[in-house]
């Protein structure tokens, strides 16, 4: 991609800076342009922690069948009944987040299955990651945006990889 597009009008993602708040869940019924389904075999273990570890809302549930969890707009995980769980995770499912949010999503992942937290890390593509696996074995990594500072490194991979940065 040579040109920037600045698309966050049509993002539920804030833009980056120390002052970035999350948006409120989004509990409306749209048609979905991505999900994942996540095997469990524990239902209520898995809402359980889905929700008061990651922060996502039980959107509705079809008991014994399906729970459908959102976060904000478009971020959107059915978990469904498995026999046994899954092996370890070969993909992985990120989640965006504001900056202030990683720190408290490790604590409460943590308090609710310690060693499941990995992080959080600096990347090079600027963000920061925290790795979550979760009771069904999924791999989850909540990803915030850091605020791009000119000059820096990151800055000047993504220029050299022909991404026209935003000016200002």
């Amino acid at each position: 991609m040579s040109d920037y597009y600045d698309a966050f009008e049509i993002s539920p993602v804030p833009a980056p800076g120390p002052d970035a708040t999350p948006p409120e869940i989004y509990r409306g019924i749209y048609g979905m342009p991505m999900f994942v389904s996540v095997p469990t075999p524990d239902l209520a273990a898995s809402v359980d922690f889905w929700t008061r570890g990651l922060g996502f809302v039980d959107l509705f549930t079809i008991p014994g069948r399906l729970t459908h969890l959102r976060r904000w707009a478009f971020q959107d995980a059915l978990l469904v009944p498995a026999d046994t769980p899954a092996a370890p995770p070969a993909v992985s499912i990120s989640f965006s987040c504001v900056l202030s949010q990683i720190d408290e999503i490790a604590q409460a992942c943590t308090a609710l299955v310690p060693g499941c937290t990995t992080g959080p890390r600096r990347t090079p593509w600027n963000t920061v990651d925290l790795e979550v696996v979760t009771p069904e074995n999924a791999r989850v990594i909540m990803t915030a945006a850091r605020p791009l500072e000119p000059g820096s490194a990151e800055a000047r991979d993504l220029q050299a990889a022909g991404i026209t940065l935003p000016k200002g």
